[in-house]
């Protein structure tokens, strides 16, 4: 184009009080309505192919045993308010079961002495013969 032609077409839009050879708005309205579009379209396709991977991917997995789903509520914490007090304690009843006489099986004749009791007797009668041996060993 010449030169000439340029410059007019220049003059003419200073008169006008806009230049011509802008964009059409209409080219404008439906390139924003094509970007939507592809836009929606993308976030579609995209969601349905995760939903499709997820499906695919719980399908793949164990199955979770049902005592994992059903889980008992865990009990809240319980804080010692008197340790020295507690270990006493724990320590007298612990004396009281390895220091009494009582019976663990009546019908069977199995009954618990104190551990200081036994102790004796084992140092009367010796080692029973089968520990004996096992000891020479």
């Amino acid at each position: 184009m010449p030169e000439a032609d340029l410059d007019r077409d220049r003059r003419a839009d200073v008169q006008r009080g806009y230049e011509l050879t802008d964009l059409n708005p209409r080219f404008i309205a439906l390139f924003g309505i094509g970007l939507v579009v592809a836009v929606a379209l993308a976030v579609i396709v995209t969601s349905l192919f995760l939903r499709y991977r997820a499906f695919q991917q719980a399908r793949q997995e164990t199955p979770v045993p049902r005592l994992a789903r059903e889980r008992e509520i865990t009990p809240q914490q319980r804080l010692q308010v008197d340790a020295p007090k507690e270990l006493r304690q724990m320590r007298a009843a612990e004396d009281a079961a390895l220091g009494s006489y009582g019976w663990v099986d009546k019908d069977a004749g199995i009954v618990k002495i104190p551990i200081d009791r036994a102790m004796e007797i084992l140092a009367k009668k010796g080692l029973p013969a089968r520990q004996q041996e096992q000891k020479k060993q």
